[in-house]
């Protein structure tokens, strides 16, 4: 039963912010990898899905770095990836799992990362195959210098995450009752050693960016199971 109240907010997003302690010095030496990694597919002659030649403004790695990349500055960002990912989780799922629900498991379904400049971009999209995503910053503009972009602003380079009621706007009616579906997306702006988990279904893009520095981030999807047991949530006796 629903207690009586004056207003309830059901159905919230929920979206995990997480900074990594080690940022500055695991960064700086993964920048140089995958910057590495980049001018290698390049010199090769990297084909992208339409069959042209993958832009140098923008690039992505495959979702295989857990094979691809053995060092110690990897590992504990992978470390501290699963770790964040495991706080969101728990914390997104109070009140839903059942009471004495076992321990669970975190399968990273795919890793990449990404460079852009020169105002590419990333079109809105969501992800699929898995429950939960997560974007991890090691390298952008600093934040009075990439806000400044004189054309962009402040959404130079940002993560948009659209909500449940952008949906909704196109042919609503918008009148003051309804201001609250106005605000329909969220900014977060990239900040270097900064994670940020999201619902896989949640839809986002990588807005243009363009500045002196690439941007640089890591991408990853995951699924969360039951230790050694069903995913199933309810048990059904036989009938």
């Amino acid at each position: 039963m629903i207690p009586a109240d004056p207003l309830h907010q059901f159905w919230q997003t929920p979206i995990g912010v997480h900074r990594f302690a080690e940022a500055e010095s695991v960064n700086a030496v993964l920048v140089r990898v995958f910057q590495s990694m980049r001018a290698t597919d390049l010199a090769a002659g990297q084909q992208g899905n339409n069959g042209h030649p993958v832009p140098k403004a923008f690039y992505a790695s495959r979702d295989d770095l857990l094979q691809r990349i053995r060092l110690a500055e990897w590992e504990q960002l992978v470390g501290f990836l699963v770790d964040s990912v495991r706080q969101t989780v728990v914390l997104a799922n109070q009140g839903a799992w059942p009471e004495g629900k076992p321990g669970f498991q975190i399968a990273l379904r795919g890793i990449w990362f990404q460079i852009s400049s020169q105002g590419s971009h990333h079109d809105v999209h969501t992800h699929g195959n898995c429950s939960w995503s997560g974007v991890y910053c090691l390298q952008v503009d600093p934040p009075e210098q990439r806000s400044a972009h004189p054309v962009l602003g402040a959404a130079n380079g940002v993560t948009r995450f659209y909500g449940p009621h952008f949906n909704r706007l196109g042919g609503a009616a918008m009148d003051f009752g309804n201001a609250y579906l106005q605000n329909a997306h969220l900014d977060i702006a990239p900040v270097p050693g900064q994670l940020v988990v999201f619902p896989s279904w949640l839809p986002h893009q990588a807005m243009p960016y363009h500045g002196t520095t690439d941007r640089v981030i890591v991408s990853f999807n995951v699924s969360v199971h039951a230790a050694g047991g069903s995913d199933q949530l309810h048990g059904y006796a036989p009938v």
